[in-house]
């Protein structure tokens, strides 16, 4: 239950094609130095002979959020076991709040209630709908088995447009311009009960692609964004350290628990001609 003090927030990592140690470390140095939350961990053990898997229980309604940070496209083996997707779905679903974080998106294709609560994800043609942002602003659907599989181009900087009024984006400057980003493309899903709060332009579809979106499941919130990309032996990766991707990370966390924002924009954020880094001295990310 949300606690007086701060927002009590869970973190499941334990395998991804990405480098979800230093994500979960980063994830929780960001929140933690806003003063707003605990974060705690829990890692799924690896091997499905390893006794442990028998005991592991994230408990996910003794926390306020849950953030996924496991991905299993490179290994469709890896799954959580029945129980715990069951879990996560009545915790979602009787209110809890859940952040997809990057390549959570990509894992558990065969997971039908996991795709209703990402409402897009890696996909391919075949598995759902994806949606475009048009130069007028209109969301336009591309039909299942039309145009590509979910894919994404060489990382560059990217201009976040802010595509609704939202309490995570509430005083963000219209465009903001973020380091090194991962854009999705064709992220694809059921997009049920999905909300777009931003978008980015691609030189090479000449299309504007949702970078942000939420999700209503049942009574819980859904916050989803292809933001946060941290592959293998990347350290202090500029993304992580962009001052429009952390407030962006803790105004979602703190509105996927209460449905508010309490924390203000920084003084430091990033404009639609600059970039805005959170300086290295004080990360403590090397502890």
């Amino acid at each position: 239950m949300i606690s007086d003090q701060k927002i009590n927030v869970l973190i499941v990592d334990g395998f991804s094609n990405h480098d979800w140690k230093q994500t979960t470390k980063e994830t929780k140095e960001i929140l933690e130095r806003s003063g707003l939350f605990d974060v705690s961990v829990s890692t799924y053990p690896l091997y499905a002979g390893d006794s442990n898997l028998i005991n592991w229980n994230p408990e996910f309604a003794n926390y306020d959020v849950v953030i996924q940070n496991t991905n299993n496209i490179h290994n469709k083996e890896l799954k959580w076991p029945k129980i715990i997707e069951k879990q996560l779905e009545e915790y979602v679903n009787n209110g809890g709040g859940l952040y997809i974080l990057h390549s959570a998106n990509n894992a558990f294709s065969h997971w039908e209630e996991y795709d209703l609560m990402i409402g897009l994800g890696w996909r391919s043609k075949d598995a759902g709908i994806a949606l475009e942002i048009d130069s007028l602003g209109n969301v336009i659907s591309i039909p299942v088995g039309s145009g590509l599989n979910t894919f994404h181009g060489p990382r560059f900087d990217a201009l976040i447009q802010k595509y609704k009024d939202h309490p995570i984006n509430k005083g963000f400057p219209e465009k903001w311009l973020t380091p090194s980003m991962e854009l999705y493309k064709y992220a694809r899903g059921p997009a049920k009960n999905l909300s777009i709060l931003s978008y980015a332009h691609d030189s090479t579809t000449n299309k504007n692609w949702p970078v942000e979106w939420t999700i209503k499941y049942g009574t819980g919130l859904v916050y989803n964004s292809s933001m946060g990309h941290l592959w293998k032996d990347e350290k202090y990766p500029d993304r992580f350290r962009c001052i429009g991707f952390q407030t962006t990370m803790i105004r979602a966390t703190e509105w996927l628990a209460t449905g508010n924002t309490t924390y203000p924009v920084p003084a430091n954020f990033p404009k639609e001609e600059s970039i805005s880094l959170h300086p290295l001295e004080k990360t403590n990310l090397d502890q």
